[in-house]
């Protein structure tokens, strides 16, 4: 067999890569954060996580484990004792009546949205939700050759200055091809959270019409009214509803690294997501899940400190931003991000580029989120307050030139 024109290695291989997988663009968070890392005196604020590291209480239940020699293979859905604590923390928040049956431990809150799409969406599927939103969402329908559609969060008008999303525009989006409806409250990266009543509809218009609901809730205990966790449709969980919630262990526990997470579904669910745990990732390791349950059965008074810390680092990064002229700033009532507008600026990848290498300041450009998050920065304030006012003297500094 011969071949008049020789390809390339690079693009014979590129050129059998399936083209919705080749579409999909790289993140652009990490194209500023692969600028700085490495580089001295940066204040990284681009990803979303705790500068603090975990726990010492949760990392001697991974090293107790490890000695113990817990390094086989686990059950493909998580441990029972992890399982049982996981239900009995949902039932403690929400009043429920969950059991091990409905709970899946997955490797992350990532792996566990994935495990969720892939039982339930096919290519040519619709996914329909809000926007701006955090890219791995909308990327990883288009992965399985599924299709999305963002219904846009705003800005309230008349001194309402929060981030709203109107729920009939919502369901008006839902076409009759649509199989899943994905919400993502307290919202990365506008701190909206959606309200109760809105739920509660969602999940009546969603029954009636046999359609998915996929709740990524790995915010919920970063709510900033004085609740102990955010409006979640965990409670609507029942055999009779097609919900699944995803939770994970990064950020109230401060264990991004960990790479822990967890699904919250209908117990008859349970059973195909284990499954899909099988052939995606076999199991979490097992000294991993000992460090969740050390988290989730001892962690409240660590997850009330952080919560507090994250409300001054909020008062603080607010205040600051205010003060500067060309910030405009909506409120944000949940997760750890201030995300505000730059009076004159369309590209924020350029300028989240710029801040960077001129004053060793780590944003994440608003683009990244969508082109509902054009001419936006996002910043991570899951920081301490001497890093929060280094950021903000910098980024001063910056938009005064």
């Amino acid at each position: 067999m011969s071949i008049s024109q020789p390809f390339t290695t690079s693009s014979f291989a590129l050129n059998g890569i399936r083209d919705d997988v080749r579409d999909i663009g790289a993140s652009l968070i990490r194209e500023v954060a692969h600028l700085g890392m490495g580089r001295d005196n940066i204040v990284p604020l681009w990803f979303g996580e705790p500068d603090q590291p975990t726990p010492e209480f949760i990392r001697k239940a991974a090293i107790a484990a490890l000695e113990a020699g817990d390094t086989f293979y686990q059950p493909n859905r998580g441990i029972t004792p992890l399982r049982d604590a996981l239900a009995d923390y949902g039932n403690r928040l929400y009043g429920t009546s969950l059991a091990a049956g409905n709970i899946t431990v997955t490797v992350s809150g990532l792996n566990a949205l994935m495990i969720a799409m892939q039982s339930i969406l096919k290519a040519g599927d619709r996914l329909v939700t809000t926007a701006p939103i955090w890219p791995n969402i909308v990327a990883m329908p288009k992965v399985l050759g599924a299709h999305v559609a963002t219904v846009p969060l705003r800005v309230g008008k008349a001194g309402d200055i929060g981030w709203q999303l109107d729920i009939d525009e919502l369901i008006t989006a839902c076409t009759p091809d649509t199989r899943a409806i994905l919400i993502n409250s307290p919202n990365n990266p506008t701190g909206w959270v959606m309200p109760a009543d809105n739920q509660k509809r969602l999940v009546e218009f969603a029954t009636e019409r046999g359609i998915w609901l996929i709740a990524d809730e790995v915010y919920a205990r970063l709510i900033y009214d004085g609740s102990e966790a955010a409006p979640s449709f965990v409670p609507y969980v029942t055999d009779d509803t097609r919900i699944m919630v995803i939770n994970s262990f990064s950020k109230s526990w401060a264990m991004t690294g960990w790479r822990l997470g967890w699904i919250t579904a209908p117990c008859g669910v349970g059973d195909q997501l284990e499954k899909l745990m099988e052939f995606n990732v076999s199991c979490p390791a097992g000294f991993v899940q000992q460090a969740g349950i050390a988290a989730v059965t001892q962690g409240e008074d660590f997850v009330a400190q952080s919560r507090a810390q994250y409300q001054r680092a909020r008062a603080a990064i607010i205040e600051r931003l205010r003060d500067m002229n060309r910030i405009h700033l909506p409120r944000a009532d949940g997760a750890f991000y201030a995300f505000f507008r730059v009076e004159g600026v369309d590209d924020t990848l350029a300028f989240a580029k710029d801040l960077l290498l001129s004053e060793g300041i780590g944003l994440a450009p608003g683009e990244a989120f969508g082109p509902e998050g054009a001419g936006h920065i996002r910043a991570c304030y899951a920081v301490s307050e001497d890093r929060i006012h280094k950021a903000m003297d910098g980024l001063a500094k910056f938009l005064k030139r």
